[in-house]
Order: structure tokens, then sequence, then C-alpha cells
């Protein structure tokens, strides 16, 4: 059935078990005693009787017994047989076990002179006993010579330890209370002892630590004494390791096995591996090598023969690896004829830290993540993939529409593929720069590690930047009256928004600054009046205007400006007033009196500020809002500055009090509003005028008497005073400079002297001026507009 696998290796029944059959069960080992029946195999008996039960590097239960071993059938020394029963259960108390009864058979008959084994768990040394019978003449000298063994009892083994507390004679029962093992067969004599007990000792030979029992063994019959050394010495150490190999060093001469070191000659060295010799090391990359003190055995991490295993430590993935390996030296000496050495040593690395890399194969042009993931060992499988914080079995994966799949690397490890595309809902994007995606996928991968199945976890953040968005080109043109821009809408407010200045031109925005928006599938048409808010003014002069609109394309979550939409046009106009935002005012007024008026003639408030341009129906100013008499007055959170244009009336001459003219009247009231917030004392703007209405706006409000005759008006007496306190009896002369703080009262008394009864007094402006100049600026206004 395959369940057991045995073979006989030199000197030692070997038997592995298949750990597939074995998966979920229990199991136990007797020894089969023909006379005593089963024996339970523990730590304790294996140690004493030569046994060893372990696990091979592949898990494999692996049982070996020494042919000199307890129990073990021997026949003259050749023929060697042993019967286990193997016992399985489905339950750790072994109830209704079921028993194998399995009986091995081996033959062995090139015994060295003395055979020395280091296994696992104990130190063995047999040694032939056929020597030469020593006559009655020489027992007494003998005896003399050695006073130790006048004292061993007749006919019975006895053995003597010698260990740095002295030396110790004890029968061969009390040794195996010790855990020792003494007996002898046919030809021979063996002696098994475990590790460290108390009458060994440790010393370094050769840098390596040897573990070491001396011993005799002495038998008294009538006519002969034997005194056998049975002496043994095993190393418990001398393995070490770099990241890409393991070295295993024995010592090549052990002194207390050679006592006559220069007769050492060194006939033979064999290495094996799981049992079995390795004849040409050198074709499996071992490396075998030796030289007047030392043997030794170099292996490649991860080569044949061996096994690496995954392992977690700390959270962290990473390999370990182990071999079973032996070696055999055989020597020869002037003591012995020939002493065969053999070792049994299985190695395992530490924990090697193998951090996983993930390798990013993403291919931009097929819009797909490529992502390999590894390198790890055949015993590590993917449990679950989480993606944007879904979790996903490989199957819930693959029927979502990732494809994930292995894919086998360089020495015979493997890795995990993970393809997604960039349109899957789970993937990440962002848009950067001017025209780009960034998209990314945030992968938490679970894997089930080793045969232990201990999970770890891997997270990765893979990014891919493709240049895959177009920016929108805005197309303008103009009307009569308005500025026009189309815009394309894709990537609107998900990609890019709108601004208007440092302000987001949404709808309300739009239709608060008098614009008309519209929209299609594709695009929106922004309709802008030529005196909407936010058109700018390159240009202006008589009759004509060039105008420009501005939109900022803005990335929706930097503000970076990415590009400028805008249009510009030039326009014929009659009659306009513009506001500026630094405060200049430009208005071409248009004349509409009967009879016309000489428009050359025209001025503001200040009778120096005349038209920049004129013909016979129109003319232009332009001024600034603290010159010309401009006046200023607040009106809720706007400051509104009023100036006047009026025509210079031509006076008939003549002797009569009334002035006669033929001119009709002409005057037009010009106002600009601004947010009061945006402006500082005497008018100085401070701030941006991309941060709100990027200007004033303005009227202009006709007071003409616009009649078909001739308008004779007379000129009022009007005398105006400043009196000196609130009693108004004593009066600052006239044409006087009169000095006063901001805070002091101004006593200001206006009298109209003429008595005709259609004559009335109305106060309509009055303001404060620093110099006689009435008409200098800077002026101060008291009251405006009565």
């Amino acid at each position: 059935t395959g369940f057991v696998e045995s073979s006989c290796h030199s000197r030692t029944f070997w038997i592995k078990l298949n750990k597939l059959l074995l998966q979920g069960k229990f199991f136990q080992l007797e020894i089969n005693d023909p006379y005593v029946g089963p024996i339970l195999l523990d730590e304790k008996l294996a140690s004493r009787c030569g046994y060893v039960l372990t696990e091979d590097v592949w898990g494999n239960p692996i049982f070996r017994a020494s042919v000199l071993g307890c129990h073990v059938a021997n026949e003259a020394d050749e023929l060697f047989s042993l019967t286990v029963n193997i016992k399985v259960s489905s339950y750790s108390s072994m109830r209704a076990a079921v028993t194998y009864t399995y009986p091995m058979y081996c033959s062995y008959s090139s015994w060295a002179s003395r055979e020395i084994v280091c296994e696992e768990n104990y130190m063995e040394v047999s040694v032939k006993t056929d020597v030469p019978a020593v006559s009655n003449d020489y027992t007494v000298a003998w005896l003399s010579a050695l006073p130790e063994t006048q004292n061993v009892a007749y006919q019975l083994w006895q053995l003597m330890f010698v260990s740095p507390s002295g030396r110790k004679r004890i029968t061969v029962s009390d040794a195996a209370k010790l855990g020792y093992s003494f007996n002898n067969t046919l030809s021979r004599v063996y002696l098994r002892a475990p590790y460290h007990s108390n009458e060994s000792d440790v010393s370094m030979v050769s840098g390596v630590n040897m573990n070491m029992v001396t011993s005799t063994s002495m038998y008294r019959q009538r006519w002969l004494l034997l005194l056998i050394d049975t002496t043994v010495s095993c190393p418990v150490d001398g393995v070490s390791f770099t990241d890409t190999s393991l070295t295993w060093m024995v010592p090549s001469v052990i002194p207390t096995l050679v006592v006559q070191e220069s007769t050492f000659l060194s006939k033979n060295i064999l290495m094996g591996v799981d049992g079995q010799v390795i004849v040409n090391p050198e074709e499996k990359n071992y490396l075998l090598e030796h030289n007047k003190t030392h043997i030794g055995i170099t292996i490649p991490i991860g080569a044949e023969g061996g096994k690496l295993k995954s392992s977690i430590s700390g959270g962290v993935y990473g390999v370990i690896y182990s071999i079973d390996l032996f070696l055999e030296h055989t020597w020869t000496d002037a003591d012995w004829q020939t002493t065969k050495y053999t070792v049994i040593k299985s190695i395992t690395t530490p924990f090697m830290p193998q951090i996983p890399t993930v390798i990013n194969n993403t291919l931009p042009e097929e819009r797909l993540f490529n992502v390999a993931f590894g390198h790890f060992l055949p015993d590590v499988s993917l449990v679950t993939i989480t993606i944007g914080n879904v979790p996903f079995t490989p199957r819930e994966a693959q029927h979502h529409g990732f494809k994930i799949y292995e894919t086998p690397f360089s020495n015979r490890t493997k890795g995990f593929i993970l393809e997604v595309s960039f349109d899957d809902p789970y993937v990440l994007k962002e848009y950067v720069n001017r025209n780009e995606t960034k998209y990314t996928l945030l992968i938490n991968y679970t894997l089930s590690v080793g045969p232990e199945m201990t999970l770890y976890y891997h997270s990765a953040e893979v990014e891919c930047v493709v240049a895959d968005i177009e920016l929108p080109e805005a197309v303008g043109h103009c009307d009569e009256e308005n500025l026009y821009l189309t815009i394309p809408t894709f990537g609107l407010h998900h990609y890019w928004n709108l601004y208007l200045g440092n302000k987001l031109l949404n709808r309300h925005v739009a239709v608060t600054n008098g614009y008309l928006p519209a929209t299609n599938s594709t695009h929106l048409i922004l309709q802008i009046p030529l005196f909407a808010v936010g058109v700018v003014y390159e240009d202006v002069s008589f009759q004509k205007i060039k105008a420009r609109f501005d939109v900022a394309l803005r990335k929706v979550r930097t503000m970076e400006t990415l590009q400028m939409f805008s249009v510009s046009c030039n326009f014929n106009s009659s009659a306009f007033i513009i506001c500026h935002p630094d405060g200049t005012i430009m208005v071409s007024a248009q004349m509409k009196t009967v009879p016309a008026i000489d428009m050359s003639k025209t001025k503001l408030r200040d009778s120096s500020c005349k038209p920049r341009e004129y013909n016979e129906g129109h003319a232009f100013f332009k001024f600034h809002v603290t010159t010309c008499g401009t006046s200023a007055r607040f009106e809720g959170d706007h400051i509104i500055y009023e100036n006047e244009i009026s025509y210079e009336k031509e006076i008939l001459p003549g002797q009569s009090i009334w002035k006669i003219t033929r001119d009709p009247d002409y005057r037009v009231t010009v106002l600009c509003y601004y947010r009061a917030k945006e402006t500082l004392v005497l008018g100085a703007f401070a701030s941006d005028p991309s941060t709100s209405p990027p200007f004033g706006s303005g009227t202009m409000v006709p007071r003409s008497n616009i009649a078909v005759h001739r308008r004779i008006r007379q000129a009022l007496n009007i005398v105006s005073r400043v009196s000196k306190d609130e009693s108004f009896v004593e009066f600052y002369e006239p044409n006087t400079a009169i000095l006063k703080r901001p805070t002091e009262p101004v006593f200001l008394e206006v009298e109209l002297k003429d008595k005709s009864p259609l004559a009335e007094l109305y106060l309509d402006n009055c303001w404060v001026t620093g110099s006689l100049d009435f008409n200098s600026t800077p002026r101060w206004n008291i009251t405006v507009d009565g």
C-alpha cells in the first residue's frame, strides 16, 4: 500500500512511514520482543536501546534502529531481525487502534575492529573481542600492573568511567539505570551512551565541541582478564550558516580515539543524504573537503536532497532549510586495525527572512494593471486578496472580473499574478498634472504559509499615470451687444471647474452677474452682455470699446489654473459708462438737446475736466474718482461716486440784471457703484479686482430741459457765509481760508436774496476743499443732492 518503506543502511534498520496516509490520525510504535512481547517505544527507551524516532525533512515519520539495539535477534553478528508494531488510531487516546506488524531483516558482516555511531540521541561504540588468550603465568603480573582490575567480579562484565570528577566502576545493570546499554555478542562488545550524561565530558577539538565518554569494559575469568577500550566521542555542534549555504565541520583526528596520532591514516570518507551515500557530491553542488584537522560538508541553501519550508516570524515571511546528512570516516592507527566513524546529523537553518516583492508589470497601453507578487515556495497559497477594502477569495475575484493565477519563478519558487482593469470601480482614480490620470490599485494579500498554514499579510500600492484626458478648448464669438463662450462640458465639475477671477463660476454667480448660461449634451454656452460684471475693457475710446471676457479652467482639487478661455471683440457704442476697478471712469455722453449744443464745451464739475474726444453728437470723458470734483457717498454696502457732465452756456451781452442765453440746459449725472468693502479711504482700491465683481456699475442720469424753443433763465442772487460759532453772529471774511479739525463742526449760512415769489432755495451740494479754489481736489462733501 506504500504506507511503510524499509531498508538497511549499513548497520541500521531504516523505516519510513507515509505521512499522507497518517493525516488526521495518531500513531505509536512498539518493539515486538519475541520473549517479552510488545514494548512501547518512548524517548528513554530509544536512547538506551539504539532507536531513533524522528521525521525526515518532508515530514514523514522515520524510525531507525541499530542492529546491536535491544530486542534485535542476532545470528552470528551477520544476520539481524527486528519486528515493529505500528499502531494507528483516529483518537489521541489510541483507542480502536489498528496494528500493523512489520518484521525487518538486515545482514551486515563487514565489521571494522571498532565502529562508532553518533546518532541524534545516543552514541554507540562496538569493538571486536577476538583477542589472544593470556596464560596463567602472566596473570599475577597483569593484575599487579592494573590494580583497578583486582576487584573485578569473576565472570561478570563491569564498566569503569573516567571523567573530570574521577573514576567510577559500576556493573552493567547499574549502568543501565544511568541510561547506558552494554552487552556482548558472539564476537563484539558494545556500549551505548546518552549525550551529556554525568560520566561524560565536553571538550573542544579543532574548534568543535565533542561529547566524550571515556570508559573501559572489563571481564575476568580464571585464566583471562579482558580490558576493552569502549571510549566514544561525538560532535555536538560544528554547524555554521551563511545567507547562501550551510557548513558542517567534524574533526579529522579525535585525540581520545587516536592515542598515537603519528600512526593515524585516513582511509576513506563518505557523505550521504537521507541515509543514501552520495558517490559524486559535486554533481549535486555539494562540497566534501578535508584536511589534517577537519572534514567539511558544505550544502547550498535549497540544494537537492533538503527541503525549503516557508515560515513566519514576527509577521515576516521567510524560509527554513533542512537536510539530513551523514558522514562516514574510516581510518587506521597503531592501536586499532580499523575504525569506522559514522555521524548522522539533521541540520536546520535559522529563520531566513525573504521579504516578498511586488513587481509592477502594468501595461498602460492596455489600461491593465499586471502585478506579480513573489517569490514563494510551493507551500504558500493565496487565501484572500483585498482590493479597495473589499476582500475576495480567488474564486470570487475571478467571478468579479479580476484575473489571478500562479506563475513559476526560478529556484523552484512561484508568484501570484493579479490583473485588474484601470476602469474597474475598485481602482482609485485621481486627475493629476494637466491631462493625466493617476490610477491606484490598493492590494492586501492574505496567504497561508507552510504546513502550519500560518496566515501572512502583505499590502501593496501600485500606481500608473496615463495621459488619457483631453483638455477642453473653448470657442468664442460676439454679436452687437454680447460676448459668447462655448465650452465642452466633459470633465466639468469632475476634473476641473470654471472660475471668474477667484470665484467659482456656477449657475448662481452667472445669473447674478447677468450672464445667460445654456447647456446641451456636450457644451456650455455662456452669453455675457457687454456691460456685465467681469468684462475687461482693453481699449475704450470715442464710440468704440474693445472688450474681453476671461474664464479660468482650474483643477477641482488643487485649484491649479490649467488654461484661460477668452473671447475678445470690438464694439461700437454711442453712449456708455464704464467704472474700472482702479477708480477710472470712462463716459461717452450723447447730445440730445434741441437746439444742439457744442459738445466740446461740455465739462465735469471741475471745469478744467474737458472731454478727451468729441464730435457733433458725443463727448468722451475719462477721469478718476478722486479728480474732477467727483463726490462719494455710502449707500448700504456700496460706495457711490458721482460727477456731472454739464454745458457751459454762452451768455448774451446786455445791461439788464437778467442773464440771457440761447443755449439749452444740459446736465448728465454720472454714478459709479462699488462695493464699500472693496475700497479704502480716498478711493484707493485694496482688493484684487479679480476677487469680486471686477468693475463698478455706472449710470448716467440726464438732467436737461429738452425744448423746441429758447429758454431765458434769471441769474439768482445767493450769498453764503461761515459763522464762527453756533450763534451766527460773527462770520469769517469772504475768500478767507478757514482751518478746521475733522471733528469740529462747520456753521454754514446760505441766503437767497432774490425776492421773486417764484424762487425757492434748495441746498444741493456742499463741500470742503484744501485751497481757495472751490474746484480743487481732493474735496470732502458735506451734503450731496440736498
